[in-house]
């Protein structure tokens, strides 16, 4: 694969990653990803970064909740997924614990609640520690706590 050789001035980076900014949230970390792979050099990354900042194209904290919001209702993933995806983002801990005081608890543990019943009608297992550990793995996964996933797998898996 040939990188890129397309050189980009001050001002088309500025306006190219502002476009960027302004179709989706994004994080400090992928901005600074972006610029990279367009060879942009480290003193110009940091002029437009502070731009995007100032400008408030870029707002990790609006971009952590976002990010949160949308794992949750759309994807379906628990707290500890989302927490770790954020981290990979290279999100601060104050910020990833703002966004996921964007998740209400009860819609948090109503949506579990329902995903349980709809993954136990799935899983065509006789085995039932089999058919636990499906479970129990499949949450896991999607970053569900532990002792939730563990307490329901043993309540409604018998």
């Amino acid at each position: 694969m040939q990188r890129s050789t397309k050189s980009y001035t001050l001002e088309e980076a500025t306006r190219k990653m502002e476009h960027y900014c302004a179709y989706q949230e994004r994080s400090h970390y992928e901005v600074r990803q972006k610029l990279i792979s367009m060879n942009m050099i480290p003193e110009v990354i940091d002029v437009v970064a502070v731009h995007l900042i100032e400008h408030n194209f870029l707002n990790e904290e609006r971009f952590a909740m976002a990010f949160a919001r949308g794992k949750f209702r759309i994807k379906r993933w628990g707290r500890v997924r989302i927490s770790m995806e954020l981290k990979k983002k290279h999100i601060s801990k104050v910020n990833i614990n703002r966004a996921l005081l964007e998740i209400e608890n009860e819609d948090y543990i109503e949506t579990f609640n329902e995903l349980a019943e709809k993954k136990v009608e799935t899983l065509k297992e006789s085995d039932v520690y089999k058919k636990r550990k499906k479970f129990v793995d499949y949450f896991l996964y999607r970053g569900w706590e532990s002792h939730l996933v563990y307490e329901k797998a043993h309540e409604i898996i018998k």
